[in-house]
């Protein structure tokens, strides 16, 4: 890169300064170590998170926004920052299930952390290559302690796993080590992570660790090779920010960078000056503080550093000559570019983070509110994914005059502000003031944007979001069910069952969810029933939870989990089986209130359905008065694979069905409590409400336990 030290340039003289020390939450003992990757983040294995909670170490869940403190070692001593988990990958066994006592290796195991730190902060991450059979390397207790090197050779790689073997001279690896870098004096870099020592047994009545015997294996560890660190990241889309991709000189951008910079900066000191001033908002080394930088190393830089150019924006803006200005319009030519300086971009994750769960929970309905007009909503599951991707819409089109326009996330965060309380939404938008004053754009344009989200949001508040309950149900052996429950009061789903390979019959099954329905915390003000929602496979949409009763000893009413609560179903296999119409089915969501009802009776041919629906947008639910069988299944699944969020059948009616004509009349909105409504009445008189209908209902500003619902180890 030149005069601009990218990732892996740093001197590494003392390679223990890549060691970051990972504590414990209760004693702030080391729970093992982790190294830096990025500009703010941390890579460490997933165990020693666990560890530093207070968790059982294998334990698959995700932390969701517990605070892990870490240790950083420079010249100057240690420095503490606090850090949340970014991206979980669990511990799994080689089958995908859940790691057991016993077992000596495991796959996963990595967890990715965001530091509470400003760009230029962490020192700059060291180099990764892959890890090769015979590679000398060195290990650091998480400590950091230069003392604690330990010299190992790798003697084994064998797919997943690389086996490492200590001299017998010096340290041996042991607790404190994992998560932390295999470092390779020859190739001066990173080649795997520390995962597992093998060490004695421990006595089986006193758990104490057994006396080393000449048949123990001595000094055996096994860690994770880089290249498997990559092949567990790459699918998450977070190696692209670490590795950025080389420069092409021959890239017309890079020649009018090239330009611009020798313009703006003629001399060599100001581009010494104005380097310094961008590496370090870049959080990157640079060469010298006197040779100064070419105007193609300004432009390479410019071009590799997908925050460079809005950092230099930032840099100049008190220039004469619009020198900002035109950085701007250069970074328009640059598709790489984003939107925030590295300092807003870490603002903007800090804030944030901090946010009520209660709003966080509402980030995907707040983009579609704000950006109605967008082709393809962006998924709000993941923080970074949903940043980045707003972070590549462009303004909205609002703007008179030759007028900057406001982007798409500057108005999204106007409307995440609106739903915040004193002083979250201050502080937002003084956030967004500062990035709209650095865009040139009005403030005029960005208090009318703010105005229809203070709008929004109160409509917003005068529909209280509704409690619920998610309910996991999947077959056991005949006649039983497993269960796995979760409650959201508006903050997204948290789990309130313990993970167990029971067994539940129907009135077992119906007694432990009134159980915890019971314990949900309703809003005073909100006297409806909380929603229960059964997440089901493909083949139990027509299983009827609905009806399941209690049937307590001694109590004076059934129990009947549809006639209490409003019971709607779930199939996540079936909507996220083709992604390609998850767009679909968060466009169709944001119409729920205006949307049309498409009915599907004897008459229709299956076969249209497909085409039909994909034209219809605004179709948010589908009616199906068909009688049971093979071909009412596959109209019922086709809805749901193209993102229907809304359908009604009728479980057992033949010929026309009473309950699906009953609900026509219910706006969309009503049906969860139109659908218990009716049950409750078909439960007192059967001969007058014959039908038994399924309401499948996918809403998509609420998230369900993804994780869960994939993963083996959790539905097991």
């Amino acid at each position: 890169m030149g005069w601009f030290l990218m990732a892996g340039t740093a001197p590494d003289d003392d390679p223990a300064r890549h060691v970051v020390t990972v504590r414990r939450k209760d004693d702030g003992l080391v729970a093992g170590a982790g190294l830096v990757v990025g500009a703010d983040t941390v890579l460490t294995c997933a165990h020693v998170v666990n560890d530093a909670l207070g968790r059982p170490l294998f334990d698959p869940r995700e932390p969701e926004r517990s605070v892990i403190v870490v240790e950083l070692h420079g010249m100057l001593g240690a420095r503490q920052y606090f850090a949340h988990v970014e991206h979980w990958i669990p511990p799994r066994s080689e089958d995908g299930g859940r790691v057991l006592k016993g077992d000596v290796t495991w796959l996963g195991d990595l967890a990715v952390l965001r530091l509470q730190a400003t760009a230029g902060e962490l020192p700059a991450p060291p180099r990764r290559t892959a890890m090769s059979p015979d590679q000398k390397v060195q290990a650091w207790h998480g400590s950091g302690n230069e003392a604690t090197f330990a010299d190992l050779t790798v003697t084994l790689l064998v797919g997943p796993f690389g086996y490492v073997d200590g001299s017998p001279t010096g340290m041996a690896v042991g607790p404190g080590y994992s998560g932390g870098p295999l470092w390779s004096p020859y190739h001066r870099a990173v080649v795997g992570l520390v995962a597992a020592a093998f060490l004695p047994g421990r006595d089986p009545d006193s758990g104490a660790q057994l006396p080393y015997s000449p048949q123990d294996m001595t000094r055996r560890s096994w860690a994770i090779p880089w290249q498997r660190v990559e092949a567990e990241l790459r699918a998450l889309g977070f190696l692209d920010a670490l590795s950025p991709k080389p420069v092409d000189p021959e890239d017309p951008a890079f020649g009018i960078l090239a330009d611009l910079v020798a313009d703006l900066l003629p001399s060599g000191n100001t581009r010494v000056e104005f380097g310094r001033r961008l590496a370090r908002a870049c959080g990157v080394r640079y060469g010298s503080d006197v040779t100064p930088p070419t105007p193609e190393e300004f432009a390479s830089f410019l071009l590799a550093h997908p925050r460079a150019l809005a950092a230099l924006a930032a840099v100049l803006r008190r220039e004469p000559g619009g020198a900002s200005r035109r950085v701007l319009a250069a970074a328009g030519l640059v598709r790489s570019a984003k939107l925030l300086s590295p300092q807003e971009y870490v603002e903007l994750r800090e804030r944030l983070r901090l946010l009520d769960p209660a709003v966080l929970g509402r980030l995907a309905e707040a983009v579609r509110a704000a950006l109605p007009h967008l082709a393809v909503f962006p998924d709000g599951e993941d923080l970074d994914a949903l940043l980045d991707q707003l972070e590549a819409h462009p303004g909205d089109g609002r703007s008179a005059g030759g007028e900057a326009r406001v982007p798409a996330l500057l108005r999204v965060m106007e409307y995440v502000a609106a739903l915040c309380v004193e002083p979250q939404q201050s502080e937002l938008r003084l956030w967004a003031n500062g990035v709209t004053s650095r865009l040139g754009v009005a403030q005029a344009a960005l208090d009318e944007r703010r105005w229809d989200a203070k709008v929004w949001a109160r409509s917003v508040r005068d529909r209280a979001t509704r409690g619920r309950v998610l309910v996991e149900v999947t077959r056991a052996e005949r006649g039983r069910h497993r269960l796995g429950i979760w409650c959201d009061e508006g903050s997204g789903p948290r789990r309130v069952s313990a993970e167990s390979v029971g067994s539940y019959s129907s009135p077992e099954a119906a007694r432990e969810v009134l159980r915890v329905v019971t314990s949900l915390t309703s809003d005073a003000k909100d006297a409806r029933p909380p929603l229960v929602e059964v997440l089901v496979d493909r083949k139990s949409l027509d299983l009827p939870v609905d009806e399941w009763k209690a049937r307590v000893p001694g109590e004076l009413v059934p129990g009947v989990l549809g006639v209490e609560f409003p019971l709607v179903v779930h199939c996540p296999e079936l909507l996220r089986r083709h992604g390609r119409f998850l767009p679909h089915w968060r466009t169709r969501w944001s119409r729920i209130d205006s949307g049309r009802t498409f009915l599907v009776d004897e008459s229709t041919d299956p076969d249209s359905l497909y085409p039909t629906l994909l034209n219809q947008l605004d179709t948010v639910r589908v009616s199906v008065d068909v009688s049971p069988g093979p071909a009412r299944d596959r109209i019922v699944q086709t809805c749901l694979v193209l993102g229907i969020p809304v359908v009604v059948w009728d479980r057992s009616a033949d010929g026309r069905s009473h309950a699906v004509q009953h609900m026509a009349e219910l706006a969309t909105r009503e049906l969860p409590d139109g659908v218990r409504s009716y049950r409750a009445d078909a439960f007192a008189n059967r001969p007058e409400f014959p039908g038994r209908p399924v309401l499948a209902w996918a809403d998509a500003d609420r998230t369900v336990p993804r994780l869960q619902l994939t993963e083996p180890q959790e539905s097991a």
